[in-house]
């Protein structure tokens, strides 16, 4: 039945193909391969790491001691670094990400700056650089186990120390730092940790990060991580174990990466018990210190110390929380075969909102997570409540989303409090577990993050506000001015627009990846695969790409370079719709065929001028096959028979044109008169002939009212007028002007 009909169309859709020059019609459907990395035997061509693969280790021996007097960190460190590269090393370089706010920082001096009225004075002075605040690391030591010292550079952030003797591949090297730093007022100096100042009961909370000399990632596509640290680039990182003492003010709460090897000596017995009791509470948070006994403890300032020990297992960072003001609670959480603690600390400043949600937020991001994922790993999950920042290391975040002085919120303040706890705490697996470079791809982690953040959230939450995620949001960007943009693939330092480029779009991207072009199914297992494939590793963007299409037989080559390459849009406009029906004749065949015009056997007579069906279909006339277009066949289509069942059909001509750039699959929604509805998915290959504009014949059985493309906004097409048909006297007007204007 179907082809002499295809015939039809597969002569006019291939000869549009070549009204493009060659240049640009191969461009979008060309394949990455000249763009990525050579597979080799590190990296293979499928995405998967390869069979030589390896990665670099550092463990770490801490202890650290924080005077609250004067907000200063004292430190020193044992790192044993772990050479199992095929490398002959000669030197180590650490990162000093403390320096960043040293006074001579290249942060100030590579930021553009400029004066406008009535700036506000905290700003100006945070550009100018004109804070008392004198920060950075002060380095006091560094020598070998034995205690002989090393010789060292420092290079802004970064520190380069010589190694007395080669370090082979396979062997390790333990040599020690000393240091200390001034923790920063977060209020006036901004950054990712630092100190809150609470003036009305005279205390502070402190979030701690950055806080120790790390191992700069030295991997087979690098070689030595270079990048100095300008502050908006984030961490790249070796996994290891740490074995931390923490010795505060002996009334602060600390919570922490790892496990709490010293509870007994650290905690009441009735905190203790209470923290017992948590590891069993699978259905709803045990408050182990409750607001009352924070407040009572926020009264009076201890003037002892003591150590809190924490351990933690093949983490790739550690950062810890403090204060006087935390109430604390725990929940178990059943993941695999895991049972990790959900936790949250929090001053009364974040109730009852922390109280209520923050915890239950931690629980759901570990459970969807490691549906989409791994099974989380880890032994605990922390959310802790901080004034206006939102930062993740391993096992442990800080996060904002405080409600009014008496108590009060807006839903806007209670679902973003939420979204950034799910948000943070997924961190966890991006790129905590699955260890991307920050420094290089901020949408490896925060891109990637963002997506399963949504995942998170429509599935835990009933109509959530989501900010990241939802197609139709990222419209007004994609829309916008392309000088003020640039690709995903831009490095960390270099994007313009950080939210859109790094966490909107690469979010937005999969999203419609998974929804209008893979499916779920697919979709989701593909995803999986990477995670499982690259947990505990350094994926590069080419091992996403090429273990999503490895693990869903989907080449999507043409989807990476449109959305990750490019500044294009999503903009298909149905800039023509065509009725046809056949002609109703009784002559033979054999006779009508004498009598039938040439222009006829294309079926592209009308004009296309009515934007709407009142003109009633055009008709056309099927022919008796010439026997030419049987080549060496003996047998024959019987034509009558054909006609048949193609005469009493409805056939709409509908005409494509990619305004926006980007190719995209056409998903086409067709109302017929009696009120139902069908609908066709196109996949984006159709376009592989011609990038510009496309023709599509369907065959439908009842007669169509309407035509809507992708009426659910699936794929963040940019202008919706020009999707629709019957058009308006007003949109078709609209459409001729930006022709003109385009023109």
């Amino acid at each position: 039945m179907k082809r002499i009909f295809l015939l039809i169309l597969s002569v006019s859709i291939f000869t549009g193909g070549f009204a493009q020059e060659e240049s640009d019609w191969q461009q979008k459907f060309e394949q990455l391969g000249p763009i990525l990395p050579t597979p080799n035997e590190y990296r293979t061509g499928s995405g998967a790491p390869g069979e030589s693969y390896w990665q670099q280790r550092a463990d770490y021996d801490i202890s650290v001691t924080l005077d609250e007097s004067n907000h200063r960190i004292t430190g020193a460190e044992t790192i044993t670094y772990h050479n199992n590269s095929p490398d002959v090393l000669t030197y180590l370089w650490v990162q000093l990400d403390q320096n960043v706010r040293e006074p001579e920082t290249n942060t100030l001096k590579v930021s553009s700056s400029g004066i406008r009225d009535s700036i506000p004075a905290k700003f100006f002075a945070q550009g100018m650089g004109v804070s008392d605040y004198e920060g950075g690391f002060k380095i006091t030591d560094v020598s070998d186990a034995s205690g002989k010292k090393l010789e060292h550079v420092i290079n802004k952030t970064m520190m380069r120390v010589n190694l007395p003797a080669p370090l082979k591949s396979g062997e390790k090297f333990s040599f020690k730092i000393g240091w200390y730093y001034t923790v920063n007022d977060r209020m006036e100096d901004g950054g990712r940790s630092g100190y809150e100042y609470f003036p009305k009961d005279g205390n502070y909370l402190y979030t701690i990060a950055q806080f120790y000399p790390r191992m700069a990632v030295y991997d087979d596509y690098n070689g030595w991580q270079n990048k100095q640290f300008l502050g908006r680039g984030e961490f790249a990182l070796e996994f290891g174990d740490f074995k931390v003492e923490i010795t505060v003010p002996e009334d602060h709460i600390v919570a922490s990466t790892g496990s709490l090897q010293n509870a007994s000596k650290v905690l009441s017995s009735e905190h203790l018990a209470r923290f017992e009791q948590a590891k069993k509470s699978f259905d709803k948070p045990v408050i182990i210190v409750t607001e009352e006994e924070a407040i009572a403890n926020e009264k009076d300032k201890a003037k002892g110390t003591k150590t809190w020990i924490y351990h933690a297992e093949n983490v790739r960072d550690f950062a810890f929380a403090t204060s006087r003001k935390f109430i604390w609670d725990a929940q178990a959480v059943k993941v695999g075969d895991k049972t990790p603690l959900a936790m949250s600390y929090y001053p009364k400043e974040g109730n009852p909102l922390w109280e209520q949600e923050s915890t239950k937020a931690v629980k759901n991001t570990l459970v969807t997570y490691s549906k989409y994922t791994i099974d989380y790993p880890y032994p605990v999950a922390i959310s802790v409540h901080a004034a206006s920042i939102g930062m993740e290391y391993p096992m442990i975040c800080f996060n904002f989303g405080r409600p009014n002085e008496d108590g009060s919120y807006s839903d806007r303040v209670k679902y973003g409090m939420i979204g950034v706890v799910i948000h943070e705490v997924g961190h966890n697996f991006f790129p905590m577990i699955i260890n991307s470079d920050e420094r290089q791809w901020t949408w490896m982690d925060e891109g990637l993050n963002s997506f399963v953040q949504y995942r998170t959230e429509v599935e835990n939450y009933d109509n959530f506000p989501s900010r990241r995620g939802p197609a139709p949001n990222i419209v007004s960007y994609m829309k916008g001015d392309k000088n003020s943009m640039r690709p995903i693939m831009t490095n960390s330092e270099q994007i313009l627009q950080f939210g859109n480029n790094a966490y909107g779009k690469p979010a937005t991207a999969l999203s419609i990846l998974r929804e209008a072009v893979m499916g779920p199914e697919l979709f989701d297992a593909a995803f999986k695969e990477y995670a499982q494939r690259w947990a505990f590793k350094r994926p590069m963007p080419a091992d996403f790409f090429r273990s999503m299409e490895d693990a869903s037989a989907f080449d999507l080559d043409w989807f990476w370079r449109g959305w990750f390459y490019t500044v294009d849009n999503v903009d298909i406009n149905l800039s023509d719709v065509k009725w046809f029906r056949m002609r109703q004749e009784n002559e033979d065949i054999e006779n009508k065929g004498k009598n039938v015009k040439k222009g006829d056997l294309t079926a592209t007579a009308g004009n296309g001028e009515n934007m709407d069906f009142s003109a009633g279909p055009q008709e056309f006339s099927l022919t008796e096959t010439d026997p030419r277009f049987y080549g060496e066949f003996q047998n024959r289509i019987d034509d009558k028979a054909v006609i048949a069942k193609l005469r009493d059909k409805n056939y709409y001509q509908l005409t494509f044109k990619n305004e926006g750039g980007l190719v995209m699959p056409i998903i086409i929604e067709f109302t017929f008169k009696d009120g139902t509805k069908q609908t066709e998915k196109i996949p984006a290959e159709i376009w592989r002939y011609n990038e510009s504009q496309v023709v599509k014949t369907f065959m439908l059985d009842k007669e169509v009212a309407s035509i809507a493309i992708d009426p659910d906004k699936q794929t963040a097409d940019v202008d919706t007028s020009n999707n629709v048909f019957p058009r308006t006297s007003e949109m078709s007007k609209f459409d001729e002007m930006k022709k003109n204007n385009g023109k």
